[in-house]
């Protein structure tokens, strides 16, 4: 994500790429099957490059054509803005989730990470 475009990458053909991190983050959130999760730190983890942040950034900018939701921060709670949309997607899919406190804000659920969390298996062939 730190590399900047070059004078010569203003052309049409790179007018919709992604950066090269994005791609690979999104190939990761991809992967992840139905009823996991993914924190972002698993994801940089599992790229063996950048963290929870940039992971995170890559997911804000272009997550919307992946399964987004099973990108996740490590306690669990749901994307602000976005628990709503999320909980049908983690009721749809039978994703662990863990009864909210009623202290909880809005009395939503917290993702069970203990028992959503993926940890990747095995790597796809040809996978970086």
């Amino acid at each position: 994500m730190s590399e900047q475009s070059h004078p010569d990458d203003t052309g049409a053909e790179h007018a919709d790429a992604l950066p090269e991190y994005a791609e690979r983050v999104l190939e990761v959130a991809e992967l992840i099957p139905p009823g996991r999760v993914m924190t972002y730190g698993d994801v940089a983890e599992w790229l063996e490059e950048g963290g929870p942040r940039q992971v995170g950034r890559v997911m804000a900018l272009y997550g919307g054509a992946v399964p987004w939701w099973r990108v996740v921060r490590s306690d669990g709670v749901l994307l602000p803005g976005h628990e709503l949309r999320a909980l049908d997607h983690y009721r749809a899919e039978s994703t662990p989730l863990r009864v909210a406190s009623r202290a909880a804000e809005g009395h939503l659920p917290r993702l069970d990470m203990r028992r959503a969390r993926w940890d990747g298996g095995e790597r796809a062939t040809g996978h970086t």
